[in-house]
């Protein structure tokens, strides 16, 4: 262990991960090639630089599309790269058709600098509209916990000072570090036929699902165990960022082995202690073998972290296509249903204080109408959330949480896992799935919808769950500004700056990206698919190493 830490630091201390940001903005495609019959086009493009992907959304049946989207690169080389770019016709039931192609030379391009781009398509036609700036980032390095930033007093005190409330307006992109230190795992699956001779490794990506990925070390093992201690210092563009750590069995002849992962939010993260993490399988909804131990410190900076939520979420690197799933489409039917059942009950309350069925209710249901509507003003909406907001805390603090586990979305989650494994089995038998393209992605497409509309109740009703108290926080500063707004000023003067904001925003700006601040907000906040998966597994005590001290005296 000692020869190998001695390795990791010849290797890897302080080595530097990227040196910057590439932002590119896509504006639009011009007069680009007709691909079909009806003489138009369903353009998306593909960025690529290095192992870095992107892909943008499909717009469908033009050939002069408008996707004024985003996507950030890292820079790792200093003299810079070069991003191909290529442009691509979509078509269902058959392999897509190419448009053309293009590339950005980015050492040909000054830093600190919005650069308006009409590249045209080679091997093609048209050309594409696109906005580069290439920004300084902070440093990302590896090290081994001898040369960690927080522990080094003089590093600490200048990274505190950087995110301090004082440093509130400085780029406003680099939202807060993070260092997560590696110490162990214990109790690995053993990938191998005789369960030795295995090169374990881990790597780590974050901002959920997005940005690249570090493989922090291989390390030879002839046990299902590795401890080795190393740490990854990151600045840190959105807090609501999901840190991955996966586990790897890596064979010398041929591709490397999943042993096991874990997802954990940045927000849930205490920092200094260091946490056992059982490992679970790749769609993280059930434990596999094996604990893996981390350290994990997080400084931000509330200010910019709270400015950043308002804005759109960073897009996601390329990742499989959605395929056809029964279990997959009755999890997001009852997920579905049961935010319209929240809305049904509601109705059913209200039908039934109209049939006065509890003569008490009905008659305090009545007054309270009354009062309402004779002193309405728009302030008391979100006034009452507001309160509503207060009250869920106050039960969750007095120990009457409503907050209830939802077992029927774990259970889904397990049927479609044993479903992706007999669909690996009998993937060669169900050939004609491809004659069935056409309908497999309208049902692909239904099955989505039900997602997002599922998704969408789910995170309504976790802000006001306090599943995540910084956003619950932020809403209730948030209701509370536009609660004083709406009291003070007149409804009138509010719809003439919003009206006057709208007709002027393209005007002022002309490449700027429609966003949805509520939306942008909503999209930070977990459903509870996703808090199934970010939920920590308990610990099996036969895998510490005190029970197994005392289960092996000798």
């Amino acid at each position: 262990f000692q020869t190998q830490s001695l390795r990791l630091s010849d290797l890897h201390r302080k080595s530097q991960l990227w040196r910057g940001i590439v932002s590119i903005t896509l504006i639009e495609g011009r007069e680009l090639k007709a691909m079909d019959a009806n003489g138009l086009s369903d353009p998306y493009v593909k960025f690529r630089l290095g192992h870095q992907k992107y892909k943008s959304k499909i717009m469908p049946k033009t050939l002069n599309p408008q996707w004024r989207e985003q996507f950030d690169f890292h820079l790792y080389e200093e003299r810079g790269g070069i991003i191909d770019i290529t442009v691509w016709d979509k078509d269902a039931g058959k392999k897509d058709d190419f448009i053309g192609r293009c590339q950005v030379d980015l050492s040909n391009l000054s830093k600190e600098h919005t650069h308006k781009l009409e590249m045209p398509l080679e091997e093609g036609e048209g050309c594409l509209v696109l906005l580069v700036t290439l920004t300084a980032s902070a440093a990302v390095t590896i090290s081994d916990l001898s040369t960690n930033s927080l522990e080094d007093q003089k590093e600490r005190e200048e990274i505190l000072k950087r995110y301090s409330p004082m440093a509130m307006f400085r780029n406003m992109k680099d939202v807060g570090f993070l260092q997560v230190k590696v110490i162990r795992a214990e109790a690995l699956m053993a990938a191998d036929v005789t369960g030795k001779d295995s090169f374990s490794f881990c790597d780590s990506k974050y901002h959920s699902k997005t940005g690249p990925f570090w493989k922090w070390k291989k390390k030879y093992v002839t046990s299902p165990l590795f401890c080795v201690c190393f740490s990854l210092c990151s600045n840190i563009k959105d807090i609501h960022s999901v840190l991955e750590v996966t586990v790897y069995d890596e064979d010398r002849d041929r591709s490397a082995d999943f042993l096991g992962k874990v997802a954990i939010p940045l927000l849930s993260i205490q920092n200094g202690e260091q946490k056992a993490y059982v490992l679970k399988n790749k769609q993280l909804t059930g434990p596999t073998k094996g604990v893996i131990y981390l350290e994990i410190d997080v400084i931000f900076n509330a200010v910019k972290a709270s400015i950043r939520t308002l804005r759109p979420k960073e897009q996601k690197y390329i990742e499989e296509e959605n395929r056809l799933s029964k279990q997959l489409l009755v999890r997001n039917f009852i997920r579905t249903k049961h935010c319209i059942m929240v809305l049904i009950n509601a109705a059913y309350f209200i039908s039934s204080c109209f049939d006065w069925d509890s003569p008490p209710r009905s008659l305090a249901a009545f007054l309270l109408f009354l009062f309402v509507v004779w002193n309405f003003e728009l302030y008391m909406i979100p006034l009452a959330l507001l309160l509503l907001l207060a009250w869920n805390y106050f039960l969750i603090i007095s120990g009457k949480d409503n907050r209830q586990h939802d077992t029927v979305v774990e259970d889904m989650l397990e049927d479609e896992e044993e479903e992706d494994d007999r669909d690996d089995k009998d993937s060669e038998k169900k050939g004609f799935m491809n004659r069935l393209y056409a309908i497999q992605e309208v049902c692909v497409s239904v099955q989505n919808i039900l997602d997002e509309v599922a998704s969408l109740g789910e995170r309504i009703k976790n802000t006001f769950n306090w599943t995540v108290p910084f956003l619950s926080c932020l809403a209730i500063v948030a209701l509370c500004v536009f609660t004083i707004i709406l009291y003070f000023i007149p409804l009138r003067s509010i719809v003439l700056v919003w009206g006057i904001n709208k007709f002027t925003k393209k005007l002022r700006n002309p490449y700027a990206i429609d966003n949805n601040e509520l939306l942008d907000f909503l999209s930070r906040v977990p459903s509870d698919v996703q808090l199934m998966q970010y939920h920590e597994l308990k610990q099996d005590p036969s895998h510490s190493p005190s029970k197994r001290k005392k289960n092996n005296p000798g």
